[in-house]
């Protein structure tokens, strides 16, 4: 079974009467073995809490194999099942290895790692999906290489055969299944395109690979409108293309990649020189193309390079004024894919600390990422789910230095997650990678390669957020946020900003409130507020949010001591109309936004 590196399965283990399971089927798999803290003692990974970490790893879109009860796994996953399409395999195993339960992903691949399991434990696969019962094979799962064009018609015609109808399979037959020449349903292998009818389903072969080359900028509808007429002039059907593929600099052609995206499948680069290699197979070598580029051509030796050596070209290049295509077909379906990908960096806020506060996004770029950046704190808070990636560190004060290497690592071709603590665009990396994606390398930016690479953003729980949730409702009328920090900002500009924000009356959430040798600022902010806010106003100090030496407290803002914060507090100053609610557990912080009119309204006598 083949898998993407990246997201590999992860085996969990709950106790020790199935730790020898597990670390067979983990060396089946080529997986890591996440085992429960205290109660496995050997495992790669460890977690403490099992429904915890299991929806982590759900959410993050790693396909799981659970040695342990299936009710552990189904009461973990059931608050996040929305679309089987997306989910990724669920797989129970007996302590023993007697059994094997695909619980969820069963045309995702769960049944087939049930029954690679299976086989090799000498144990039963609980196989209950009904074509893989009657049948042994999921007609919505072809083998790899193969591309099903109307998977919506999957169901019923599974149902017509579960039903009596008879088989008909034309072309290669991918199942080896029991057919007739005349079947009531019919499975058609073609390279053609076809409109297929309601008792039909058309599998592709993907063993084309399409070269592109195009001018920059060029209209993604002209390239696409293209290749579309020159399929339809040659009988190729879309679903018969493996992969786009062109130059390493035309990785961040926008025209490349919704070609791609449109067809479904990876786009491919490949440098000058490894395009060059093809010149003698080349139709139409062209010597300005050379000049230009350093490679006799792009479409036609882009598609031969990912085709393979004994692939031909069947579609010489086709032009349009800005765009060229040409065709390469393989003797057998592309599976193996050369060239590399072009280079991505998720920049992911993980949120305060909390791993339930991380968003399923986050979880999922982490997943997928092959290589972690981050201060080494930050990283560490992603537990088990960094486990088997290679990992970066940098220490604090390295921020770009730490940015710089995630670019260049992405412009290789790598996914690259740099990991950030709340949101990535607050006080964090996000604003430097733009920096210096917006800067030239005569401008002591980063390369051309790494300019080119997919940049990501996803929104993480901000220390604010996570501060004024502890709190109550804080934030609940105007608000803004200023970093102390004088590091990187004049301390004139943030004094200017105190006073604004003072005169403004809003509440003020203080980021980078001291360090350890910045202790003066806090005090001076303290005394800036207080000439335009009353001496008890309410002030939150909230210190590891989200970890489990969380601090939360209150102090009147004419009381506030400096030496009361260190850097992992983040402070929230109310307004002149913040107020403390008292409640049975407690003081709640909340800033009204002005029902209290409305309410008080509505309580005032009516006029008879």
């Amino acid at each position: 079974m083949a898998l993407n590196s990246a997201l590999k399965p992860v085996v969990v283990c709950l106790s020790k009467s199935g730790e020898e399971t597990a670390h067979k089927v983990a060396a089946l798999l080529g997986a890591d073995v996440h085992g429960r803290s205290e109660r496995v003692e050997r495992a790669d990974a460890y977690f403490p809490n099992a429904l915890d970490h299991v929806r982590t790893l759900f959410a993050s879109g790693t396909p799981i194999v659970g040695v342990c009860a299936s009710g552990i796994l189904i009461r973990a996953v059931a608050p996040l099942l929305a679309d089987k399409t997306q989910e990724p395999p669920v797989v129970s195993v007996a302590d023993d290895g007697s059994v094997t339960v695909p619980l969820l992903g069963g045309h995702r691949g769960a049944n087939r790692l049930a029954q690679q399991i299976s086989e090799a434990l000498g144990g039963v696969a609980a196989v209950t999906t009904a074509g893989d019962v009657a049948m042994g094979v999921a007609l919505d799962m072809p083998p790899v290489g193969y591309r099903l064009q109307n998977p919506q018609s999957a169901k019923p015609v599974m149902a017509a055969l579960l039903n009596g109808a008879s088989l008909a399979c034309k072309g290669e037959n991918i199942f080896d299944l029991d057919a007739s020449e005349n079947g009531e349903v019919e499975l058609r292998v073609t390279e053609a395109p076809v409109t297929p009818t309601d008792a039909q389903l058309v599998y592709h072969p993907q063993r084309f690979a399409l070269g592109l080359g195009c001018a920059r900028n060029a209209d993604p509808e002209e390239v696409w409108d293209l290749l579309c007429e020159t399929l339809e002039r040659e009988g190729i059907a879309r679903g018969a293309i493996a992969c786009v593929n062109s130059i390493d600099l035309k990785g961040d052609e926008p025209a490349m990649n919704v070609v791609a995206a449109r067809l479904g499948v990876p786009l491919r680069l490949f440098d000058a020189d490894e395009l060059e290699a093809e010149v003698d197979r080349l139709e139409n070598p062209s010597e300005v193309v050379f000049a230009e580029v350093g490679c006799h051509g792009v479409s036609e030796a882009s598609a031969l390079a990912a085709a393979g050596r004994d692939a031909t070209l069947v579609v010489p290049k086709q032009k349009t004024a800005n765009a060229t295509c040409a065709l390469a077909r393989a003797n057998d379906p592309i599976v193996e894919l050369n060239g590399r990908a072009r280079g991505r960096l998720s920049i992911i806020g993980i949120g305060p600390g909390q791993h339930s506060w991380r968003t399923p996004e986050a979880s999922r770029l982490v997943a997928e990422a092959e290589e972690l950046v981050g201060y080494g704190l930050y990283i560490d808070l992603l537990g088990p789910l960094a486990h088997g990636k290679t990992r970066s560190d940098f220490p604090l004060g390295g921020e770009e230095d730490r940015c710089r290497y995630a670019l260049e690592q992405a412009a290789k071709g790598k996914n690259v997650a740099l990991i950030c603590s709340g949101d990535a665009g607050i006080y964090a990396m996000g604003a430097l990678v733009f920096e210096l994606l917006d800067r030239g390398p005569d401008e002591l930016g980063v390369s051309d390669a790494a300019h080119r690479v997919d940049v990501i953003s996803t929104p993480g729980v901000s220390a604010l957020q996570g501060a004024a949730a502890r709190a109550g409702a804080p934030l609940g009328h105007d608000f803004c946020a200023i970093s102390l920090s004088d590091l990187l900002t004049p301390r004139e500009d943030i004094v200017k900003r105190l006073h604004a924000a003072a005169e403004g009356d809003f509440v003020i959430a203080f980021y980078n409130p001291v360090s350890m040798r910045r202790r003066t600022l806090l005090a001076e902010a303290r005394d800036i507020l207080l000439k335009h806010r009353p001496a008890d106003t309410p002030v939150m100090l909230a210190s590891s949010l989200g970890r489990p030496e969380e601090n939360v407290r209150y102090r009147r803002l004419a009381d506030l001591e400096v030496d009361e914060v260190d850097m992992l507090t983040v402070v929230l100053v109310g307004s002149s109309h913040t107020k403390l609610a008292q409640l049975g557990e407690g003081p709640r912080m909340y800033t009204p936004r002005g029902y209290a009119r409305k309410i008080d309204g509505d309580l005032a006598p009516k006029a008879s």
